[in-house]
């Protein structure tokens, strides 16, 4: 990967700064380079994470890291799908096999359940088109209440800003965060 086109912010930081940032990792996990970055503006940085959907939402943690893992995966964000395979799956539910298919072209047939198979079809079509057909929406609405296909959306949206972020930034893959699998 080529060198940062802007480094990660390092301490001292400023106050409301160093508030932000505790406030995001565990206690004695530092944060994360994409907050870090981030944080050379903290307008941004305050805005990005006021829009956050990690919160218990309308759709499931499986759910929800699925369309993450989907979208960022599309997107070539390796840094984000890593993150988020190494602080998520596990507690979601998400199988190896599982996590590796969301980077499949098109993911093998008896691995997701048929809403599933209809939620990564959705950021597949987000990703491609920025719509969904006909066919894709009633298969979804089928089978989600209104709230829940609108926090799809919005977080298959969230995560393409956060992939432009990380791709167009080049930050540096974290240390024991996931790898695209081969």
């Amino acid at each position: 990967m080529d060198a940062p086109r802007i480094e990660p912010a390092a301490p001292p930081y400023p106050a409301e700064i160093e508030a932000a940032l505790a406030r995001l990792m565990p206690p004695g996990v530092p944060p994360l380079r994409l907050f870090r970055t981030l944080a050379h503006n903290p307008r941004v940085l305050s805005r990005f994470l006021a829009g956050g959907l990690l919160d218990r939402g309308s759709i499931s943690l499986r759910q929800r890291e699925l369309v993450i893992l989907r979208t960022t995966a599309r997107c070539g964000s390796e840094y984000e799908w890593g993150v988020h395979v190494a602080f998520f799956a596990e507690k979601a539910g998400l199988s190896r096999e599982e996590v590796s298919a969301t980077c499949a072209a098109e993911p093998p047939a008896g691995v997701f359940s048929a809403v599933e198979r209809a939620i990564l079809a959705l950021c597949d079509a987000l990703h491609e088109r920025a719509q969904a057909t006909d066919a894709l929406w009633r298969s979804l609405a089928a089978q989600l209440e209104p709230a829940q296909l609108l926090e799809l959306l919005v977080l298959a949206g969230f995560y393409h800003t956060v992939s432009f972020v990380t791709n167009a930034c080049r930050i540096e893959l974290e240390a024991g965060a996931a790898r695209f699998p081969a």
